[in-house]
């Protein structure tokens, strides 16, 4: 009888704790990654990433340093024909979330395997198979495979600003909201829902919902680094970003898209985005669960904590639909007028309490 399953496309080395970053040659030199005499190239940012550079330069005397001006695909581009002049075996992205998109965008143009190093924990992109980055008409998502090691120290985490941490809170914690749009989707409109990617990533915003400890702690970092990094598995698992993206989502995307100058971080939009969007499905106390554990974090529950109006939010709400046309999520499916829009805001707003 044969047995029946299915290759999971994931990192073959998955390192995070604290002082991680001290074993990251032990890590390149994993033959599965990189070949005995292989050479690296490692993009960095111009700010954090020098520091680093200083500290490992010892430790990997053959890597070839790359600086990454930012995070557009101008940039990735750049660093992409930078790369094709060397020999390489593998390209490290080390630094934050525009660095690590940048080097995996340009890993997949010149067909290398990429190592992400991450820095902060701002959102789910470390171990996705997506690089979001900015070009002429705004901002793209461009498929590219999954990195082929993740190493995530946690001690360089803490020295990061608590900020970084406080989005990748949020966008964790939206996954909950996600897996209920797609469960929607399922019975209204008969969409497959993966079962095992909607299980991984359900149950890594869970974890972060339900743990106890906060931003500073070794153990509550662990638990969400672990997260952000199952919700990138989950989003390549089914192959779009279903896992992690309904209308927490689409009301991220459309902040950015109405007021691109001043759309909070990723993660505080998606946190907000998620509560509002679990009140709006009827789950009251999940949603005031929610906005309890995003406010113990110092995350915004109402848009007036990141700066708009009551007016902006309602048109953020109305116009969130439009940023991801064929998706079903809780606004496609209330199709609710500006008058409603704002009156189940007013009801929000006083569930959760100010």
């Amino acid at each position: 009888m044969p047995v029946l399953t299915r290759l999971i496309p994931s990192p073959v080395v998955v390192d995070i704790r604290p002082g991680a970053l001290n074993d990251l040659a032990g890590v390149l030199a994993d033959q599965r990654i990189c070949s005995s005499t292989g050479k690296l190239a490692i993009a960095i940012s111009g700010g954090s990433g020098a520091v680093l550079r200083e500290r490992l330069m010892s430790s990997l005397p053959g890597a070839e340093w790359f600086e990454v001006g930012g995070g557009t695909l101008d940039d990735a581009i750049k660093l992409a024909d930078a790369m094709k002049k060397g020999r390489y075996d593998a390209v490290v992205g080390l630094g934050g979330g525009k660095i690590i998109d940048c080097a995996k965008f340009a890993a997949a143009r010149v067909g290398l395997p990429l190592v992400a190093v991450a820095t902060n924990l701002s959102h789910d992109g470390l171990c996705s198979p997506v690089a979001t980055l900015d070009n002429d008409a705004g901002r793209g998502s461009y498929g590219v495979p999954n990195p082929i090691a993740v190493v995530i120290d946690l001690d360089v985490i803490r020295e990061a600003p608590v900020r970084f941490v406080r989005s990748g809170i949020g966008d964790a914690l939206s996954n909950i909201s996600a897996i209920a749009d797609w469960e929607l989707a399922a019975r209204e409109r008969g969409e497959d829902i993966d079962g095992l990617a909607a299980a991984m990533a359900r149950q890594a915003g869970e974890a972060v919902l339900r743990h106890p400890g906060g931003v500073g702690d070794d153990a509550f970092l662990q638990v969400l680094a672990e997260g952000l990094v199952l919700t990138g598995i989950a989003m390549s698992v089914s192959g779009d970003s279903r896992p992690a993206s309904g209308a927490c989502h689409e009301i991220n995307h459309a902040f950015d898209l109405l007021f691109p100058k001043r759309a909070a971080s990723h993660g505080e939009q998606c946190g907000l985005g998620a509560a509002f969007a679990m009140h709006l499905r009827g789950a009251r106390e999940e949603s005031g669960f929610m906005a309890q554990v995003l406010r113990r974090h110092g995350l915004p529950v109402l848009p007036e904590e990141i700066g708009f109006t009551v007016d902006e939010f309602v048109k953020v709400v109305e116009f969130a639909p439009q940023t991801r046309p064929g998706r079903y999520t809780i606004l496609e499916h209330l199709d609710l007028s500006t008058d409603q829009i704002r009156d189940a805001y007013a009801d929000y707003a006083k569930a959760i309490g100010s």
